[in-house]
């Protein structure tokens, strides 16, 4: 997949199919956008290719970082990705001239696909109606797609991250339609884990949802290959006023991945989380802490 940083960036391709939408999660309503978009630029002979926005434009929390976003865009088949640095500059731009401007102008849109409660330009005035009245003038055709709702509430981003932030994990997948996940990078730790005999990554997470505290069944996927392993989400209540821990010790995430043994500190893991075990809890003493660490790879195991 092509990645443009930038409208300035903008190249042109060939019969170009946009979706168009912040995208955030890339949960089923966007996938079903996407998949047709995909299969649009397939039918034509053209490129399938994503507009999308950094930072959000409604200035919440993103349920996926870029990066994750830009990964699962590239697993559903995308061919290109704009990514529009939402600045302040850019949100002044009025929606009559983000469509001339970047949908005619410089992508010289055929086909623009998008949810129907889509808005854009300055103040949000931008609509579906203006979408349809615009591609009369530049000759693209609409697509709109209708929102999905799952127990008769839409799916959403919004909600999606109601569901991480409060632990309903498992709806929150069937949502996604895959499990909820975390990217990100590995960065060396105190060391704790390798000496009570489970080796852990230190995880600085690129996202800003993250599930609620606790012990987690996990697959990591490392350089395009699955491993099973376990989780902790927490602020190692068993080490406060340790050696290994500060007064108010920051959120911790940590992964030990079984049957692993490589360096990868710098490198990026994605953890997919698939059943809580138990909830964070302080021991007595680290040797009671690393006989529970066993206890719940046991169960991970299972589990996995």
């Amino acid at each position: 997949m092509i990645k443009i940083y930038g409208v300035n960036q903008i190249r042109r391709f060939r019969r170009p199919v946009v979706a168009l939408g912040v995208f955030d999660g890339v949960h089923r309503g966007h996938i079903n956008i996407l998949k047709c978009a995909v299969a649009k630029a397939h039918s034509v002979k053209g490129k399938s290719i994503v507009i999308t926005f950094w930072p959000h434009p409604q200035g919440v929390k993103s349920l996926y970082s870029l990066d994750h976003r830009l990964r699962l865009f590239k697993r559903l088949g995308v061919d290109v990705c704009v990514v529009v640095n939402f600045t302040k500059g850019f949100a002044d731009i009025s929606a009559p001239d983000f469509i001339r401007d970047i949908l005619a102008g410089k992508i010289r849109a055929r086909y623009i696909y998008v949810g129907k409660n889509f808005r854009f330009g300055k103040g949000a005035q931008g609509d579906l109606k203006l979408l349809a009245e615009s591609g009369k003038v530049y000759g693209y055709k609409l697509k709109a797609f209708s929102v999905i709702k799952v127990r008769n509430k839409p799916i959403s981003s919004t909600y999606i991250r109601r569901l991480i932030r409060k632990g309903d994990l498992a709806h929150a997948a069937k949502l996604l339609t895959r499990p909820v996940s975390i990217l990100g990078s590995v960065m060396p730790g105190d060391y704790l884990g390798r000496k009570i005999g489970f080796p852990t990554a230190n995880i600085n997470p690129h996202h800003e949802v993250i599930p609620p505290s606790g012990i987690y069944a996990v697959r990591v996927i490392f350089e395009g290959k699955k491993y099973n392993g376990i989780c902790y989400i927490g602020r190692r209540p068993t080490l406060k006023n340790s050696k290994f821990e500060t007064q108010n010790p920051k959120l911790k995430i940590e992964v030990h991945i079984l049957q692993f043994n490589r360096n990868i500190y710098n490198k990026y893991l994605e953890i997919n989380f698939i059943k809580k075990i138990r909830e964070d809890k302080k021991f007595s003493s680290l040797l009671n802490l690393s006989r529970q660490i066993e206890k719940d790879v046991s169960v991970a195991r299972k589990i996995l």
